[in-house]
């Protein structure tokens, strides 16, 4: 009532408003990027989906077969977001850093699509500085995203070098070309290119990536995400929701550091990972302020990483408007690394009988 009294005397004053509306940031958003963002939203206000890395290609005991997954393993039912991870495409590789042919990466997102279900994309993409350099390259090492203890953003600055007038723009801009042209191969059954979320240059309030903060200043972040969002739009590409994210921030004005403006993000979205009352505590805070951000933005929002799930985080994000919560990819175990541990499936059990939750058959007829 208070709300429509203010506009109705803004009104008969003569003063024009510009309202946020819930709609895609881009203006020439397709029809079905227009329908994900719009099911998006009716999805978070009804619960929030189960979302997994990985879960269609990798899992706790098995690799690359067609139609598992663990999360139906554990709950008769596939998660309502599946996430996929496309680092070292940029180099023009046939397999991502994980080790997953992108081939089969593409394979699976189609089919996820077809059934109904919500699609996440994240993106490793390497150094553009240290992966010049000779010497032999390592998984999460040398050259990779994480590589970063020599850089600093009053120094060898990795993010001013990709960006207009650095000495790595180009390569940079023949990085994005090759990302853009694998996403326009992901088309439906009619041809038509897929809707998908977008999430690069993620945790960028921690220092561990090359996008990260104390890596490179506030500003230089936003420039980046405007450029590749520009380069992609210019590339025809307007299925993609993007969503920005950080690690773990305190408060709002923390998370808001870099953000590249609201003509350029569709959802809100934060990681956190970590367990016991600290973590419900810190947690909670952070799903207060993002959420309350994302809802006076006209935004989607997602906790888009997180780990163990525990029963205090079920109950927890079960009390905020987030379209999803995803947690990271399981692998079968090798070497010193473990087997999975069984508590997560009971987890997932107790998230699939729990009315704030959602699996694939949860949101197949929410359009």
């Amino acid at each position: 009532m208070k709300k429509t009294l203010i506009s109705l005397l803004l009104i008969l004053g003569g003063v024009t408003l510009t309202a946020q509306e819930w709609k895609p940031a881009d203006p020439e958003a397709t029809p079905e990027a227009v329908e994900l963002f719009s099911r998006l939203k009716k999805i978070q206000e009804k619960g929030t989906m189960y979302g997994h890395q990985d879960d269609l290609l990798t899992g706790s005991t098995w690799w690359n077969e067609p139609g598992r997954s663990d999360t139906k393993d554990a709950t008769g039912d596939y998660p309502g977001v599946a996430g996929f991870e496309l680092g070292e495409l940029e180099l023009g590789n046939r397999f991502s850093l994980d080790s997953v042919a992108f081939a089969d990466i593409a394979d699976r997102l189609r089919w996820f699509h077809g059934q109904g279900g919500i699609i996440t994309v994240s993106w490793h993409l390497v150094n553009p500085v240290s992966s010049q350099w000779p010497g032999v390259k390592e998984p999460n090492g040398a050259g990779s995203a994480w590589d970063v203890s020599m850089l600093a953003a009053d120094g060898i600055n990795a993010v001013e070098s990709v960006l207009p007038g650095g000495e790595n723009h180009a390569m940079f801009n023949s990085w994005l070309t090759r990302l853009a042209r694998f996403f326009h191969t992901l088309r439906d059954k009619d041809g038509k290119l897929i809707p998908f979320i977008f999430r690069p240059y993620h945790e960028h309030s921690g220092s561990f990536f090359w996008w990260g903060r104390g890596r490179c200043y506030d500003e230089e972040y936003a420039a980046l995400w405007r450029y590749t969002v520009d380069f992609l739009r210019k590339s025809g590409l307007h299925n993609i929701l993007y969503a920005y994210n950080t690690d773990k921030v305190y408060s709002a004005e923390e998370y808001m550091k870099g953000y590249p403006g609201d003509d350029y993000i569709d959802m809100l979205s934060i990681d956190w990972y970590g367990k016991g009352p600290e973590f419900n505590r810190n947690v909670e805070n952070a799903l207060e302020f993002t959420t309350k951000l994302a809802a006076e933005k006209c935004k989607l929002h997602a906790l888009s990483e997180c780990g163990p799930l525990s029963q205090d985080l079920i109950d927890i994000l079960s009390k905020y408007e987030s379209s999803y919560v995803l947690t990271w990819r399981h692998i079968p175990p090798r070497g010193n690394r473990p087997v999975w541990k069984t508590d997560h499936n009971d987890l997932l059990r107790v998230m699939k009988k729990h009315d704030s939750y959602l699996f694939l058959e949860d949101i197949k007829n929410i359009k």
